[in-house]
């Protein structure tokens, strides 16, 4: 019994003692289901298994007597001439041990030479070593021992030849020492420039020679070294992109756990990347583009994507979400299926509770409670922190170095270069490699035109496509982000927030500066008005900055800025003294090249400031005129145009209120206030307005 295939048996041996009715046996053979037996008295039994191991008074009665529980296994695994030798081997030592070889039929006699009750057992192993000799097979008398004993421990597979079962290493048979020096110097090569095989190989044996002596351990041939990194570098992109090895390097240890919400707005991931296209300035120069988005994880979103210049800054970051707060206004030319009216959002019942809605096109409003950003000064920034707390907004930095943290957004941006950048005239490809040969002849597009194709895209050709990671909860369908949308707001509901003029002031940048006789000072440029006339020289009565006033400024319009009034609310409105000069808006690197060119030949600071204005309405003239341009003043100026034209919010302008100087005596204070207005005027050129005349 116990010679079968089941995974656990219950093992009777030939040569056990047994009590059985009351006598103690023998057991001299097993036969298919008989067991025959020899009593104490010498009389020979034959009984069918079951009921000698089922009567009441059934025991084991030999020393090592317990019924032991013994694992058969299949030949899983094992070579398919190894288990052949294995089964056959099961044949003769089966035989051996009762008789009959497996699968015996019923009845079946043992040939005499097997036969238990009359031959012993080692009778029977010499037989059947004699057997085997004839056969060819050489064996001995312990040979067939040691394959009994190793059949009733493991089964079939205690037979299998254990050379052909000896488990392999994982790197074969290379010095364990030559494996752990090739990790070591592969995990030190994901901050270096990628290199060759022969480099890393030059390395191994220079950290081996130093660690166990001159050739003390040595390293494997070019062709095994060769396998072995295959082996040991797999996924780490040692000899590939230097940047996918960083990104593999900072990735934290599996399992990695998904990126989740659960509703609209709990977490919203922020990034910006150089988009694979160009756009022509108004210097008829076509550069790339940098996009910095917003997309809502739980619905995919696109909150917000604006373009700009190359170098977004912080207040680029806090501006963006600004956007994300209003809906997405229909403009001239887009078709009535881009409305929100036409799509599958719950437009009537959000147009109840956000009169915004009424006309907006097919883009919800997503109101962010937690972004999630990488650690770039721009996002870390006092600007952009600042505006997110002042917008109820949680931030949490990714981890450095890690773009993992961020991945939906980073997905996002290959889906932008996929959906939509490489159907748009002036497209570069992902890399040089890939770039054709005349791309920037190619480009058609000014920045402002390639927005507003951005914007109609991001509608249609995103919110209303099915995306993967978006699965219905009923069907289990690929839903559209506005499908998604629809679907949890329902749950999660919606509450508008509004931004009024006061907060888009609160999401510029901030400097702070004393209110002085000629006014405020802002990196040499002189901003006064008469609504200061009350708070010059005086403590604004913030210990914190030892008395100096909050200045907010819009790096893209410097031609005014606003002074928080610490002592009765509200911000001044404060121009630029200068400001008569210069006809148009201006930007902060556009005043910076203006006053390069002025500082060289003026000491004075009031004349500096005085010739920068005077050079920068120059420079701003000069980009709007033939081809006889200076190249360097006109990508200024269209760098200018071009950061301008996009990046305010489509919210209401802020009104101040600015006292004057008739109105302040030191009697009886501030009787009254006028809303103060700066009207900005050109400068008059006689020439040019007499050309106008017939």
């Amino acid at each position: 019994m116990g010679l079968g295939h089941s995974l656990v048996t219950r093992v009777l041996r030939v040569g056990d003692r047994v009590r059985f009715e009351s006598m103690e046996h023998q057991v001299t053979a097993l036969t298919g289901t008989w067991a025959r037996l020899l009593a104490t008295d010498g009389r020979p039994s034959a009984v069918l298994l079951t009921r000698l191991v089922s009567a009441d008074d059934f025991a084991l009665l030999s020393e090592q007597e317990q019924v032991r529980d013994v694992v058969i296994r299949d030949l899983a695994g094992v070579p398919e001439g190894a288990a052949a030798q294995a089964r056959f081997w099961e044949q003769h030592v089966v035989e051996v041990e009762t008789g009959l070889p497996p699968g015996a039929e019923a009845g079946a006699v043992p040939r005499p030479e097997y036969d238990a009750a009359t031959r012993t057992l080692t009778e029977r192993e010499l037989a059947k070593v004699a057997e085997l000799d004839a056969m060819g097979v050489v064996a001995s008398a312990r040979t067939i021992q040691r394959m009994r004993r190793r059949y009733r421990e493991q089964g079939l597979r205690g037979l299998v030849d254990t050379r052909s079962n000896k488990a392999r290493g994982r790197y074969g048979r290379t010095d364990s020492r030559v494996v752990e020096a090739i990790q070591e110097i592969v995990a030190a090569e994901a901050g270096t420039s990628t290199g060759t095989r022969d480099r890393l190989r030059w390395k191994v044996k220079n950290l081996l020679d130093e660690r166990y002596g001159p050739d003390a351990v040595p390293v494997p041939s070019k062709s095994t070294f060769g396998r072995l990194m295959n082996s040991l570098t797999a996924g780490h992109h040692t000899f590939g992109s230097a940047k996918n090895r960083r990104s593999v390097a900072n990735r934290p240890a599996a399992p990695f756990s998904v990126t989740w919400a659960a509703r609209p707005g709990q977490q919203v991931q922020i990034d910006t990347t150089t988009l694979d296209v160009m756009a022509l300035f108004d210097d008829g120069q076509a550069r790339r583009v940098e996009l910095t988005a917003a997309i809502d994880i739980a619905t995919r979103t696109i909150c917000a994507a604006v373009l700009r210049p190359v170098g977004t800054k912080a207040v680029d970051a806090s501006l963006l979400l600004a956007r994300t707060l209003v809906p997405e206004p229909m403009r001239p030319g887009w078709a009535d299926t881009l409305r929100m009216t036409g799509s599958r959002l719950p437009h009537r019942q959000l147009a109840e509770i956000d009169a915004r809605l009424k006309d907006a096109a097919a883009k919800p409003v997503v109101i962010p409670e937690t972004i999630v950003c990488d650690r770039g000064k721009v996002y870390l920034s006092q600007a952009f922190i600042g505006a997110c707390r002042s917008l109820g907004i949680s931030v949490q930095p990714a981890h450095p170095q890690a773009p993992t943290d961020k991945g939906v957004i980073e997905a996002t941006f290959d889906g932008i270069n996929t959906l939509f950048c490489q159907y748009v005239a002036g497209y570069t490809g992902r890399d040089v490699t890939r770039r054709g040969a005349a791309v920037d002849r190619e480009a058609c597009w000014s920045m402002a035109q390639l927005q507003e194709l951005l914007d109609e895209w991001v509608v249609i050709g995103w919110q209303q496509r099915p995306h993967e990671g978006l699965l219905s909860p009923d069907t289990a369908r690929p839903l559209s982000p506005n499908e998604m949308f629809a679907a949890l707001v329902t749950a999660a509901g919606y509450v508008p927030l509004m931004l009024t003029g006061e907060d888009y002031i609160e999401l510029l940048p901030v400097a702070w500066r004393t209110i002085n006789d000629y006014g405020v000072r802002l990196d040499r440029r002189t901003y006064d008005d008469q609504a200061l006339n009350l708070y010059r020289r005086q403590h604004s009565g913030v210990s914190a900055k030892r008395g100096l006033w909050e200045v907010r400024y819009d790096p893209y319009d410097l031609t005014q800025i606003w002074v928080r009034n610490h002592h009765d609310g509200g911000w001044l409105r404060i121009p630029w003294t200068h400001l008569p000069m210069v006809a148009a808006p201006f930007a902060d690197f556009t005043w910076q090249q203006a006053r390069k060119s002025a500082a060289a030949s003026l000491p004075d600071r009031a004349e500096q400031e005085t010739a920068a204005a005077s050079a920068l309405n120059d420079l701003l003239n000069r980009a709007n005129q033939g081809p006889d341009r200076d190249p360097t003043h006109d990508k200024v100026a269209a760098r200018t145009r071009a950061a301008s034209s996009t990046h305010r919010p489509d919210i209401e302008p802020v009104m101040v209120d600015a006292g004057t100087d008739d109105d302040f005596s030191e009697d009886d204070g501030i009787d009254s206030q006028e809303t103060g207005t700066v009207i900005p005027f050109g400068v008059f050129d006689a020439r040019a307005e007499a050309e106008r005349w017939p």
